[in-house]
């Protein structure tokens, strides 16, 4: 957490900030370093990248059939296979922003949102939380398919998309830790 102190030094848990230098920004992201003090006084610089909140959807359906996209991500340099994810535009809601991208991506709106948590990845030096969040009573609808996202959608069994997960087929983390902790939902309610 960001705070001030009373000589008006901004404070970031132990650390006092002693000059902060913004390196890039764009509309996604900022980059900054920052030269701080920890209560010793020792002398320490953290790079953080701030990116804008995101909110990984997990629809899932009636039969346990998960819809899944596949898109190459530049970064890595290769295809991903993820649950529906993007940005939360300034001023929305997580909700609102995952009824967007499912749309979106595949068609889909859900009467039934199941919020399965806060992740943030990379704390070390990314600023970034994914909202994640199940969504279930799904709906197809009708939508003109956006030209310059050439990502393919990829229905499978909730089984597939746990065992993918497990064995590496899937590595982006927000998708991971929503698909383990929807196995451990389905799990529990399974017994009652």
């Amino acid at each position: 957490m960001t705070s001030t102190s009373e000589q008006g030094a901004r404070r970031v848990g132990p650390y006092t900030v002693v000059h902060s230098d913004p390196k890039y920004e764009n509309i996604r992201l900022k980059v900054r370093e920052d030269r701080v003090k920890d209560r010793r006084g020792e002398d320490a610089v953290f790079a953080v990248i701030a990116a804008k909140p995101t909110v990984t959807v997990l629809p899932i359906d009636d039969d346990n059939e998960v819809y899944l996209v596949r898109q190459f991500k530049y970064a890595i340099g290769e295809p991903s296979l993820e649950a529906i994810n993007g940005a939360i535009e300034s001023g929305g809601t997580p909700e609102q922003a995952g009824l967007r991208e499912i749309g979106e991506a595949a068609n889909l709106v859900a009467a039934e949102w199941v919020d399965m948590g806060l992740i943030n990845p990379l704390t070390s030096i990314v600023d970034s939380p994914s909202h994640t969040f199940l969504a279930r009573k799904l709906s197809t609808i009708r939508r003109r398919a956006e030209p310059d996202q050439a990502l393919e959608v990829v229905k499978a069994s909730f089984a597939d998309a746990l065992k993918w997960v497990l064995d590496g087929a899937i590595t982006h983390a927000a998708t991971c830790v929503l698909i383990l902790k929807t196995h451990i939902l389905l799990e529990r309610a399974s017994r009652r």
